[in-house]
């Protein structure tokens, strides 16, 4: 019987390496938290910021981040436009459909300390709570609209996760049902994709991430 390969004693003393069997979804952000380590290991603070399609994951990357690395998460959904703010001005206008002032004053202003932010809650249309952003060296942005220029260049990494129209919409249904996949179809995609293209978001990201 043939003996397994195996690394010498040399190439293990000078490389170090090791295996780790992980799921998919770390698999696929490697280059995110490759990235991260890099600047964690200088000691640098850093910002994270996840753009992107809706339902390509931007959510499920920011958690697994914060389960490798200790970070504040601030989450885009949180900044849903009010109602009262909802004119067709407004919803015409490329990046419209968040709350980008607030978002300006309650967390862009304040990064670099702990402090709190609002969370608007679209049930019921008015704000629900506070979520409190401690001062950790790592803060990970992720949603929709979170690289929209209003906000300048605070995002020391820029990603932007993409989707296949066809399993956009898998994930979408099994997510939220049919009803709500033809508001997406009819509104928030067509809104996204306006974004997204009036801004150039995918083209000025550090790291693209496709499936």
């Amino acid at each position: 019987m043939t003996e397994p390969c195996s690394h010498s004693e040399s190439y293990r003393s000078a490389y170090k390496p090791s295996y780790r069997v992980a799921e998919s979804k770390i698999y696929l952000i490697l280059p995110v938290l490759a990235a991260i380590e890099k600047r964690l290991e200088n000691g640098q603070r850093t910002i994270v910021a996840i753009d992107g399609s809706a339902a390509a994951g931007k959510s499920t990357a920011a958690a697994v981040i914060s389960r490798v690395f200790p970070c504040s998460l601030i989450h885009m959904d949180d900044f849903f436009l009010p109602f009262d703010l909802r004119t067709p001005e407004r919803l015409c206008e490329p990046g419209g459909n968040v709350h980008y002032e607030r978002f300006f004053d309650e967390v862009i202003k304040k990064l670099g300390s702990r402090f709190s932010y609002r969370v608007f809650d679209c049930s019921s249309g008015d704000y629900n709570g506070e979520n409190v952003v401690d001062n950790e060296l790592l803060t990970v942005v992720e949603g929709s609209y979170s690289l929209h220029p209003y906000f300048g260049d605070y995002a020391d990494i820029k990603v932007f996760m993409d989707v296949s129209e066809s399993e956009q919409i898998s994930r979408i249904l099994a997510r939220s049902g049919e009803r709500m996949l033809e508001r997406f179809k009819n509104e928030w995609i067509p809104m996204e994709r306006r974004y997204h293209k009036a801004f150039e978001i995918k083209m000025n990201c550090d790291i693209v991430i496709n499936q």
